[in-house]
């Protein structure tokens, strides 16, 4: 009886040893399992990276390519890794601004006019400056556009007013501080568009409360042209409304004030587009380009 109980001891010892064996054995499988597949995804990483061994003239020669192909998408992902990677290179600061194009090319006005204000932000002073400023316009002229403008195209008076204001101030931005710029001329062409734009919005909406009687809320959008838009077409369509408006409000002396300079101002000297210009400015002709070096 004693000699069964000290094998059964022996036996117990060997399978707790053997336990702990197998314990230890499989603690080390799993790391190394974990380190191997580590690694494997560390080699994955680095053989799936077809940019590796890039230097920065790499990125920006190759990037520049695809913009000339208007493979927009592959160049804004080059452009940002060569900022990414090479910050301090004598490319990164090139790389910001035609990121910048890149993106207003590829329909995301929001992400160009965030390109463009970084790069304005870190390099005030650079001799480009006005090329920026000129493009943060156009992705603003063009915002808020969708696909059904491409097949059921719409007036420019019926977009989100904001954008357009934002578009006009970019442009006079550009007009007054860098008069002698390339983009001034163009910058001031869209910024009358867009003024003459702005006043027709007003009027439509105008219209919209005379048609329902509102009287007071269209002496306010009519008055918005004579403070704002002055040199608008829409100037005296404005006053016409005032005059109406206010002789159905009663406000007789308002009306016949608004009467007069009409009267006197029969032909205020307004400023609009040619249809020549009128017409490559809708079908977005600009002098913006990526090759500003």
């Amino acid at each position: 009886m004693g000699n069964v109980l000290i094998v059964t001891n022996k036996v117990r010892h060997y399978m707790s040893s053997f336990i702990k064996h197998c314990h230890s054995f499989l603690r080390l499988a799993f790391i190394l399992t974990v380190f191997g597949l580590l690694y494997g995804c560390s080699s994955d990483e680095v053989k799936e990276d077809p940019y590796a061994n890039w230097s920065a003239k790499d990125f920006y020669t190759e990037a520049s390519n695809d913009l000339r192909l208007a493979e927009f998408e592959t160049a804004i992902k080059k452009l940002e890794t060569l900022e990414a990677r090479y910050p301090f290179s004598s490319y990164a600061k090139q790389a910001q601004l035609d990121v910048a194009y890149a993106y207003y090319k590829f329909d995301e006005p929001d992400s160009a006019i965030s390109a463009v204000n970084r790069f304005i932000r870190l390099h005030p002073r650079n001799p480009h400056i006005d090329y920026a400023i000129y493009l943060k316009g156009l992705a603003n002229f063009y915002r808020g556009g969708n696909i059904l403008d491409m097949i059921f195209p719409r007036d420019l008076s019926e977009h989100d007013p904001k954008n357009l204001k934002q578009a006009m101030n970019d442009f006079n931005d550009l007009i007054r501080r860098y008069p002698e710029s390339i983009y001034a001329p163009d910058a001031y062409l869209r910024s009358l568009y867009l003024h003459n734009k702005l006043a027709e919005a007003e009027i439509r909406a105008a219209d919209y409360y005379m048609r329902r009687e509102a009287w007071v809320g269209a002496v306010n959008r009519a008055q918005n042209v004579i403070k704002y838009y002055q040199r608008s077409p829409a100037r005296n369509r404005a006053l016409d409304i005032m005059i109406t408006a206010y002789g159905k409000l009663g406000m007789d002396k308002l009306a016949e004030d608004s009467r007069l300079i009409r009267k006197m101002n029969p032909s205020v000297k307004t400023e609009s587009l040619t249809e020549q210009q009128t017409k490559e400015l809708k079908q977005n002709k600009t002098l913006v380009t990526p090759a500003v070096k």
